[in-house]
């Protein structure tokens, strides 16, 4: 065998393996704290404990890891989309293979600091929205909170519903080369994170088992239960309370996150134009009409949650939302107007104000921060210009300078007169802080691709940790985090900037299991109330929507099948069967407009007509093609992302992304063309089949199943109708004895093949055909078995019983009032007028009850049709 395609870490044997290990990783860089080694040159007790656990493989199988590890991310659909795009690729997230490891006494340090500052900021925000002592007194600058954007002068002086302006906040920590901890920022209006740590543990916890066991790793999922019952409690609701979690949508770059908090904590995930305000209460449009939402966890900054009173051009939020928390009606998490506490101008304020707030010296310090505004803090800082950051006093905010934060390290000197002159000019715009250069965890680099490069590498993180409330005046800090790694030699860790994550690991005095005894889940059961999951106005137009894409998929891609393997087969096709095929492939899109129509198999254009349909299975470009709508249906089911599994979202997936490589190497190889795009139509059509399969079996049968229902019955009334019609019109059943090409296609078409085959043998009677294709309800592909199931979910969806049907259900059409004779006779003229007429009817029907579906359930513009549900 070829020595260099041997692993390199089969040589590493166990017994040896921390050594070896120390050997492999190199110490972190001049001035960083070594998160392996500590300030020692072995490795620290937990890491060893963590190393020890890899079992007899060692390191050899970490690479496989890895790959086991990025094909989850994958298959889990987890993104972090800077610009997230309708239409462009989405950025898998990333995570680094090891986690970061805190021991109980460096936790402690953390835990302890992290609590006494949730509560001063708590002190803080409660003080400037109330009596202002803070500000009389001079502890904080006016400027710092009169000046700031963020401050929300409507909410001073509100009696809270909840009593408490602070839910969740997020502190993100720097490690010293001593080892101690600092606090760099810290985040309150709509932290992130929260979603990404606990799939991150899923991952990680499931790449080492033996570790996370034996080293007693602090679980997570206890504290988000208290976060949520102390919601509940502050609430006039109780434990009947209604929360939701208001997203700015798909696009938004943690999107992911959002979703997966609300289909992880059973929260109701909603978009700003999914609530409205009613007598200055919060409502949830519903296919229902209105729904009372008691408590909101908001993913959005304050500055877009009402565009009343605040920026007038988003539509992110919730006119008049503002007005309802005013009277006590809703609970916000985190209450608005708490912008001003993430100005990094703050932190250098803190000290003095924990002494005279909480009548405590601060445990956890910040690094050593200059606001500018101030004469004497500007004189301190231009000096320390060189080995600072410089940031921005108001962040994000609308009227002030924003800039990323630029470490002056990195500066020329031209470069650093530059920023002299600016913070000159504009004092109160900047902030300094001291910079120290971050602590380096280990990261785990590909053995194959090393290129003479160290197998485990330091890389420079910074840690963000969350104070959760858990009571009314109580807080306890998650134990766990997200760690954000520094990208190649960056000082910056940042996702926005390329960065990775890690999972971080807590160590924990004793065992801890994170679950409820038997007794205790009992007394829950007693006092539990079944709520039904509510279905919006937008998602129930989504999954409608979903319905109907992954269902046109399916009919577009049988057609575009079909077609191919008739010009591909051994036997001569009719005209009629051409006509009606082509006539099919340009009223569905598959084929753009001025392509020639085929007029016999000795035609060369029935050669350019195949080639562009082939080429044409994956565009987008004047055409609606298999590949247009497999990304419409993605589109939709994107939208209502936290409804459903990850294994249908990763099927969704898979299935686009094996079509555009398949089809991608079937307009390449244009000797094999023909027979490599019918093998990605069959494996497209295979993931569809799983889709539907998920749809069918995997999904609640609420009002929003039975809206994606409906829309699949709808879409697949209308394909089968007019094929048929369309049949008929082109005479493939003139006379199938003698030619039954256009007989055999319309089975094929309807999927009914095997059962005609099974029924009727070899038969090419006309009774028979109708009889499966249009009259036998036992035949899901049959127009009678689409029919009647339309007309029951209709039914269930209107709450009717089905003997005494609303009149949108009846206005479908009922093939129990049609026999074989009526349908399969021929007029005068020796036409099947009948039939005909009985399809177009269908087919309009059908169109009618999608119109009347949009305009009951989706627009919801009259007032008067959605009521209050008391």
């Amino acid at each position: 065998m070829d020595s260099s395609h041997v692993n390199p870490l089969k040589a590493i044997a166990n017994p040896t393996l921390v050594e070896e290990i120390a050997r492999l990783s190199p110490e972190a860089q001049e001035g960083h704290y070594d998160e392996l080694r500590g300030n020692s040159s072995e490795l620290l007790p937990h890491w060893k404990t963590f190393f020890e656990q890899l079992g007899h493989s060692g390191l050899s199988d970490l690479d496989q890891r890895t790959q086991e590890l990025n094909r989850q991310i994958r298959d889990n659909g987890i993104t972090y989309n800077v610009y997230a795009d309708e239409f462009g690729p989405q950025r898998p997230w990333s995570v680094d293979l090891f986690p970061l490891i805190i021991n109980p006494d460096s936790w402690q340090e953390i835990q302890s600091g992290v609590l006494q500052r949730a509560r001063l900021l708590e002190a803080i925000i409660a003080d400037i929205y109330g009596p202002q002592n803070l500000l009389k007194e001079g502890y904080i600058p006016p400027a710092l909170i009169q000046g700031h954007p963020g401050y929300l002068r409507s909410m001073r002086g509100v009696n809270l519903c909840s009593k408490k302006h602070l839910h969740i906040i997020a502190f993100d920590l720097a490690r010293a080369a001593n080892g101690k901890w600092s606090v760099l920022s810290q985040r309150t209006q709509a932290p992130s994170g929260l979603g990404y740590l606990l799939e991150n543990r899923n991952l990680i916890a499931r790449q080492f088992p033996a570790a996370y066991e034996q080293m007693h790793i602090a679980p997570l999922a206890s504290a988000y239960r208290d976060l949520i019952e102390t919601l509940k409690q502050e609430s006039p609701a109780g434990s009947n309370a209604h929360i939701a979690l208001l997203t700015p949508g798909p696009y938004n770059e943690t999107y992911f996150e959002h979703a997966y908090l609300a289909r992880y904590l059973g929260l109701t995930l909603v978009e700003g134009g999914d609530l409205t305000v009613r007598d200055q209460r919060l409502f949830l449009k519903t296919v229902r009409g209105l729904e009372p939402v008691h408590i909101l966890l908001k993913r959005l900054d304050d500055e877009f949650l009402d565009p009343l009173e605040l920026r007038s051009d988003s539509t992110l939020g919730v006119p008049g939302l503002l007005q309802a928390i005013r009277a006590g009606n809703v609970i916000l998490a985190n209450a608005p107007g708490s912008a001003f506490l993430e100005s990094p101008a703050l932190l250098g304020f803190l000290p003095a104000i924990s002494e005279r707030l909480l009548n405590e010296k601060i445990e956890l310090p910040a690094m050593d921060t200059w606001w500018c505004g101030e004469r004497a803090a500007l004189a301190s800082a231009i000096p320390n210009l060189g080995h600072s950051a410089i940031k921005p006093t108001y962040p994000n905010s609308s009227g002030h300078q924003n800039y990323e934060s630029t470490l002056g390290g990195d500066l020329t000197q031209a470069q650093l007169d530059e920023w002299v002159g600016r913070i000159t000019r504009q004092p109160d715009e900047h902030t300094v802080q001291t910079y120290i250069p971050l602590a380096q965890m280990p990261t785990w680099l590909n053995a194959f691709n090393l290129n003479d490069a160290s197998l485990i590498e330091p890389h420079s993180y910074m840690l963000r940790v969350f104070a959760l409330s858990n009571g009314p005046d109580s807080w306890q800090v998650l134990p766990g985090g997200l760690a954000r790694i520094a990208s190649n030699e960056s000082e910056i860790a940042s996702m926005q900037r390329g960065g990775s994550s890690a999972d971080v690991w807590v160590q924990s005095t004793q065992y801890i299991q994170d679950s409820g005894t038997h007794s205790q889940q009992l007394v829950q059961t007693k006092g539990m109330t079944l709520r039904k999951r509510l279905v919006t106005s937008r998602a129930a137009e989504n999954l409608y929507w979903f319905g109907r894409y992954t269902e046109r998929s399916e009919n577009i891609l049988r057609l575009a099948k079909l077609y191919l393997e008739k010009i591909n087969s051994e036997y001569t096709p009719s005209k009629n069967l051409w006509i009606w095929l082509e006539k099919l492939c340009h009223q569905y899109g598959l084929i753009p407009e001025g392509v020639p129509n085929n007029f016999g198999p000795d035609d060369v254009r029935h050669r350019i007509f195949e080639r562009t349909l082939i080429n044409s299975l994956n565009a987008s470009d004047h055409v609606t093609s298999v590949g247009f709508n497999l990304q419409a249906m993605k589109r939709t089911a994107s939208n209502v992302r936290e409804r459903l599994s990850p294994e249908q979202w990763s099927t969704i997936n898979h299935c686009i992304e094996n079509f555009q490589a398949d089809c991608h190497k079937a307009s390449t190889f244009h000797d094999f063309s023909s027979s490599l795009a019918i093998d990605a139509l069959n494996r497209a059509n295979g993931s569809l089949s799983a889709i539907t399969g998920a749809q069918t079996d995997r999904m609640t049968r609420d009002d929003g199943w039975q809206l994606l229902s409906i829309g699949r019955h709808i879409e697949r009334l209308s394909f089968l109708t007019t094929a048929l019609d369309l049949a008929i019109e082109f005479g493939l059943l003139n006379n199938p004895n003698m030619d039954d090409s256009g007989y055999i296609a319309l089975l094929q078409l309807f999927d009914s093949t095997i059962t005609f085959h099974a029924q009727h043998q070899q038969s090419r009677d006309l009774a028979p055909l109708i009889s499966l294709l249009a009259l036998d309800d036992e035949n899901p592909r049959s127009l009678a078995w689409v029919s009647k199931a339309l007309r029951a979910r209709l039914s269930k969806l209107a709450g009717t019983e089905r003997d005494n049907p609303d009149e949108l259900t009846r206005s479908v059409v009922n093939f129990q009032n049609y026999d074989l004779t009526q349908l399969s006779s021929l007029d005068q003229y020796g036409n099947l007028s009948n039939l005909r007429a009985c399809l177009q009817q269908c087919s309009q029907s059908a169109w009618n009850v999608s119109d009347e579906i949009s305009g009951r359930y989706f627009n919801l513009i009259h007032s008067n049709e959605y009521s209050v549900q008391l």
